[in-house]
């Protein structure tokens, strides 16, 4: 099998070579390969020894050779956020792609019903809230019907049936409408507050399933899987969780909401960025050429690796920053949120612990 993470024509000239000796510019964000791979193997078999299956979210990287890597482990399909990003999972080599989302996109519709036709074995599913919503799949559907999985959100959420007993009229309805096809029933747990609220909401998403004798549930999973994998026997379904951000993790807001400060295991940081010390201004204060443009701030400033300095703001091009530090100085930067890092990068060196250059990873948003 050819190595998934073989460079690619933009990184071919740096393997072997530290990202540190500057020949790639700075900023550089960097992927550590090890961690990577670790924290894809440690969340497969998260879900194996829970008796769950993973379909992860990879709005997180929409990266090819991440996703290789993913499917390698054991994934049961890959899970996406719009028909674009469906598009590029069959590219990256699914069978089943599941769309965390009402779908109403005409186009992809299209799409989505030729792709049906053309491949017996291509299996898409995609979740439902309404009405509405069923007849415009049903429009559009072709030889083979669309896969809908009812969903069922909760108070204050964002999409799906506010109670149960909506969710089975909407799938009386689902049943009743050719063109489309009850497959199951969604969920996302990931807004609720506490574990006490998510065991609630696993409740009613089992009493969803009990009723309408679903054989699938799936659930978002990056911040509440450890709960997940405790209810998972009370539930009489094929239970598959949507985790997305475990496969970069991060130094700030994963790192601090990991269901692994609960249980026995770890994932591991894997990104960071290099940037240079552009200026020293003030004593104790430095602008440092790395920007929003460059690492996610939505969920955190980016995390100084090193003692002795702290991240005051970010602008467009620019960190401001609290420390010792000589213009010219290369600095490290830990990320908070990969759901916002990788997007900023259409290509990312892979690299070992001693930041040498070892492959690519391409992204495609």
């Amino acid at each position: 099998m050819p190595d998934p993470w073989a460079g690619g024509d933009e990184m071919r000239g740096s393997l072997g070579r530290s990202v540190l000796d500057g020949e790639l510019g700075f900023p550089v964000m960097v992927v550590h390969r090890e961690a990577l791979e670790h924290n894809v193997t440690t969340m497969a078999a998260f879900a194996r020894d829970h008796g769950l299956e993973l379909a992860p979210h990879i709005k997180t990287h929409m990266s090819g050779e991440i996703a290789a890597r993913q499917l390698a482990a054991g994934a049961w399909g890959l899970t996406v956020a719009t028909t674009r990003q469906a598009r590029r999972a069959r590219a990256f080599g699914a069978r089943r792609v599941m769309v965390a989302n009402q779908v109403v996109d005409r186009a992809g519709l299209r799409w989505a019903a030729g792709e049906l036709e053309r491949d017996p074995a291509f299996d898409l599913l995609s979740f439902a809230d309404s009405e509405a919503g069923i007849d415009i799949l049903a429009a559009h559907a072709g030889a083979r019907p669309f896969a809908v999985l009812a969903e069922l959100g909760h108070e204050g959420g964002r999409a799906g049936c506010r109670t149960v007993e909506r969710l089975l009229e909407l799938a009386a309805y689902i049943r009743r409408t050719p063109g489309v096809e009850l497959a199951g029933v969604a969920g996302y747990e990931g807004a609720l507050a506490g574990a006490a609220e998510v065991r609630g909401y696993l409740a009613r998403l089992g009493e969803a399933v009990e009723r309408l004798d679903a054989p699938l549930l799936t659930v978002g999973g990056s911040q509440w899987f450890d709960v997940i994998g405790r209810e998972r026997p009370g539930i009489r379904a094929e239970v598959v969780l949507r985790s997305g951000a475990y496969v970069a993790h991060d130094d700030g807001y994963y790192r601090e909401r990991t269901p692994f400060t609960r249980v026995d295991g770890e994932l591991l940081p894997a990104m960071e960025v290099w940037a240079q010390v552009l200026s020293v201004p003030e004593p104790g204060l430095a602008i440092v050429g790395m920007g929003k443009r460059d690492a996610p701030y939505d969920e955190g400033l980016p995390i100084p690796r090193g003692p002795g300095v702290s991240v005051l703001r970010m602008q467009d091009q620019h960190t401001v920053v609290r420390g010792d530090l000589r213009v010219g100085e290369t600095v490290a930067f830990g990320i908070s949120h990969p759901c916002t890092a990788f997007d900023k990068w259409r290509t990312l060196p892979l690299v070992d612990r001693d930041h040498r250059v070892v492959g690519t990873i391409t992204t495609h948003f």
